[in-house]
């Protein structure tokens, strides 16, 4: 064993590395990183796809009015393709998902209650329907939500 003065240096190996220690010796490619395409701002894709409470803590809400929004799966009849030109006549209109579990969702303010009405009297009898207030599933939203949205529609 080796026995020092407490006045003795400590060994070389333990010593601060000199700066030109401190360099590294070598440098990694830059193909290394797997994350150098990406964007350092979301797309509007993801933006859209955000849930509403995660982009409200993140972003803050943004002063939007009251909407009413329908979500609905592809379906077989002669209503889809125009369930689908509906839903993309309507305020803000997205489709989720890959083309296996298509998801198509419109949202609808309240001067556009004709359309919603439009929409909802092609796909208001399927099962797979949803209606969303405010982008979030709401008790009660069929029944009591939609005929509330029907009252501003203009009788002709």
């Amino acid at each position: 064993m080796h026995d020092r003065a407490q006045g003795d240096s400590p060994p070389a190996e333990a010593q601060e590395p000199s700066s030109e220690s401190q360099t590294p010796r070598f440098r990694p490619r830059e193909g290394f990183w797997p994350y150098v395409d990406l964007p350092e701002q979301p797309t509007e894709e993801e933006m859209a796809a955000l849930d509403p409470d995660l982009r409200a803590a993140l972003f803050g809400s943004p002063p939007l009015p009251f909407s009413v929004s329908i979500r609905f799966q592809p379906f077989d009849g002669p209503g889809y393709e125009r369930a689908v030109d509906i839903a993309r006549e309507s305020a803000e209109y997205r489709e989720l998902g890959p083309a296996s579990a298509r998801v198509h969702l419109a949202r609808f303010w309240p001067s556009d209650a004709p359309r919603l009405r439009a929409l909802w009297q092609t796909v208001g009898g399927l099962d797979s329907v949803e209606v969303l207030v405010d982008d979030r599933p709401v008790p009660y939203a069929r029944e009591l939500w939609l005929p509330l949205f029907w009252f501003l529609v203009p009788r002709s």
